[in-house]
Order: structure tokens, then C-alpha cells, then sequence
């Protein structure tokens, strides 16, 4: 189903004349371009509408011109207004045909959830999503390979974001946890703090609206001995086989019932067999990804708008005391593509527990004196 088709679906299930998105993912979403110009907002400075017949942006008289020139389709019509007259609210409410929804705050419009309209992902969001997720790894791989234990993780974080910066790419989520902080905290936000016996290093990257996730471990075996480079080895491997077995319920699940909380279970009945029964409760799972770093996240008790489709991206990661496995993959009806993969990465091949899925999965990068 088009964007357009699936637009079509909710005006006459909702009885609507017209939607309208100003939220940054949505509109790109929509229209491939970006609304963005102060990053801390949760609105951009433009709003899309469709109204049954096609596309229309309302946006202030600063912003118009270049969005026309910059960031929209020849095709797609602007309606601006003074920037001192009105809100982008109050000038879409002026503008639109009624009743309406919105997923902002306009006035007289009801409230719109568009995640569960940017799923499944179309073609064209699937191949600029290929471009995405191996750029994305390549500039976190890069980073990884330079890695030593005297590093910064407030620094490597820096240089995370510059290597993302020069492939276009912004980092929403970067990451950084020395052998310390990573096993003490699942959110290891960066300090500055040396990394010592090894890293965990995750991001969440964001061009044209999609997002992809990926983590990278790097071990010093300079600064481990053999038992400790052993336990991590054995904790990422089970998360790995947690992460696996996600992706092979996702697949199963997207073909029967497409209930997000059955995949949820197979993810508890994973740690369960592994050993680690608790560990799903000291960390979000992930979930499915596309235009926001999660469309909606797994967990024991869904909302019923979460639906498991396909072709759709997913992020799970699953973490096992100080060990992370994430990467964003495309699931299918016909299988698996690691899309934050550059085949330049040690992998292993991992087999799900209790479902049909065998994927490859990045190894420890084990590292000596700085080398590879």
C-alpha cells in the first residue's frame, strides 16, 4: 500500500477531510524533506497536509523560500503566512478543510498517532534506509577500529558524531561506555572517564527522517586477562542469541497474529533458557524502527495500535550485564538484512533459540596495544 493509499484508508475510516504532520519524522515521512530548524522542538516550522487530493505545506514567510528551493518536490504547492501574524497552528487551522487531524496541537483538529501510518516501510523508504544503515556503520566501525583504552568517552562520543556529521547523518543517540560504567548502567551516557578494559558504543542516527541503531563492543586484551575477554565474550553471545531469537519471532509473528507482546515472550523465554531470566527487566528490548528511533517499543503489556508488519525495520538489544547486541534489521516475509552492516565487521553466525532464524552478528573486536 502507497502513502497515499494508506492516507486515503484513515480519511474515510475516521470520516476526515484532511491530515496534517509538523511533528519532523512525519513530514519527512511525507515529503522527503526536513522542517527542522531549532533542534529542541518537538515541531517543526512547517506542516504537511493531504486532503484526498494531494500534498500542501503551510509554512511562515521566513521559511517558504527555501523550503520551496531546498527540501520539497517541484510539485508539492507552499501556503505561507507572516511569521508576526500567527502561529503554524492557527495558520493551519485557517487553512484546512474540516474536520481535520493533526499530530499537533492545531486548533478544532483532532489528535493523530502517524506512527502506525509510516508502516511497513515502502520501497523507496527501504532502499534510502540501505544507505543509512551502512553509512551509520561504517563511521561507528571506524571509530571502534581507533579505539584505546586511554580514550574518552565523552571524546570517542565526539568523534562519533563528527564521523556520522561528514556522511550527513545526526546522532540523536551516541553512546559510550568504558568496561566500569558499561556494566553498571544500560544507558551508559558519556563521561569523562577513560574506557579502560573495554567499550559498549551505540548510536541511534537520523537522515531524512529514518533512524538506525546499531552497537559496537571493543575489547583490549592488553588490559584483560583471558577469563575476563571469556565472560564477556560469553555474556555478548547470549545476548546475541536473545537479539537473534527477537528477529525470528518478529518474522513469525508479523505472519500470524502480528501481536508485539508474542515476540515479548519469546524474548523472556530466550533470557529464561540462557540463564539471565531476569535481565529483560533492567533494559528495553527495542522494537520496530523507521521514522522514529522506535516506532513503538516491546514490552509485557502493549497498546493495541503496535502491530508487528513487514517489511519493517527492527532494533532489538538486548543487554546482559555490561554486553549489548543491536543492529537494525530489515525483516521480510523471505528473511533478514542487517541494514548497520558494512561486511567489514568480525561476525558470527548465531542461531535463535526456539525459531527459525540463523543471522550474523557482530563479534567482541578484540584488540592488542592498539591494533587490530
Amino acid at each position: 500500500m502507497t502513502k497515499q493509499e494508506r492516507l486515503d484508508a484513515y480519511l474515510a475510516e475516521n470520516d476526515l477531510e484532511a491530515v496534517w504532520f509538523a511533528r519532523p519524522n512525519s513530514f519527512a515521512w511525507l515529503t522527503g524533506g526536513n522542517n527542522v530548524v531549532d533542534r529542541e522542538g518537538d515541531v517543526g516550522v512547517a506542516a504537511v497536509g493531504y486532503d484526498g487530493d494531494g500534498l500542501e505545506v503551510v509554512t511562515n514567510n521566513i521559511e517558504a523560500d527555501r523550503l520551496r528551493d531546498e527540501e520539497l518536490a517541484d510539485d508539492v504547492p507552499v501556503t505561507e503566512f507572516d511569521w508576526y501574524d500567527r502561529s503554524l497552528a492557527e495558520a493551519v487551522a485557517d487553512r484546512t478543510a474540516d474536520p481535520a487531524a493533526a499530530d499537533f496541537d492545531v486548533p478544532g483538529a483532532e489528535s493523530l498517532d502517524a506512527s502506525p501510518l509510516r508502516q511497513p516501510l515502502t520501497d523507496d523508504d527501504i532502499e534510502r534506509y540501505r544507505e543509512l544503515g551502512r553509512e551509520t556503520a561504517e563511521a561507528v566501525e571506524a571509530v571502534c577500529r581507533e579505539l584505546q583504552p586511554g580514550d574518552v568517552e565523552s571524546e570517542v562520543a565526539s568523534a562519533l558524531r563528527v564521523a556520522l556529521s561528514a556522511r550527513g547523518i545526526e546522532a540523536p543517540v551516541a553512546l559510550v561506555g568504558g568496561s566500569e560504567r558499561a556494566r553498571k548502567y544500560r544507558h551508559y551516557t558519556p563521561r569523562d572517564v577513560e574506557l579502560g578494559e573495554y567499550a559498549l558504543v551505540s548510536v541511534t542516527a537520523e537522515r531524512d527522517g529514518l533512524h538506525a541503531s546499531t552497537t559496537r563492543t571493543v575489547a583490549f586484551e592488553s588490559e584483560m586477562d583471558d577469563a575476563d575477554l571469556n565472560e564477556l565474550g560469553e555474556r555478548h553471545h547470549a545476548a546475541r542469541i536473545v537479539e537473534t531469537t527477537a528477529l525470528g519471532a518478529t518474522q513469525a509473528v508479523a505472519g500470524l497474529s502480528g501481536d508485539p507482546t508474542s515476540v515479548f515472550q519469546a524474548i523472556q523465554a530466550a533470557y529464561e533458557h540462557l540463564g539471565h531470566a531476569d535481565e529483560w527487566e533492567r533494559h528495553h528490548q527495542g522494537g520496530a524502527a523507521g521514522f522514529a528511533g522506535r516506532e513503538w517499543i516491546g514490552a509485557p503489556e502493549m497498546d493495541e495500535s503496535a502491530e508487528v508488519t513487514t517489511p519493517m525495520a527492527y532494533a532489538w538489544n538486548p543487554t546482559v550485564q555490561g554486553a549489548k547486541s543491536e543492529d537494525t534489521v530489515l525483516v521480510t516475509d523471505e528473511g533478514f538484512e542487517v541494514l548497520t552492516d558494512t561486511g567489514r565487521w568480525p561476525t558470527t553466525v548465531v542461531d535463535a533459540y526456539d525459531y527459525d532464524a540463523v543471522i550474523e552478528r557482530p563479534d567482541v573486536l578484540v584488540r592488542e596495544d592498539g591494533e587490530e
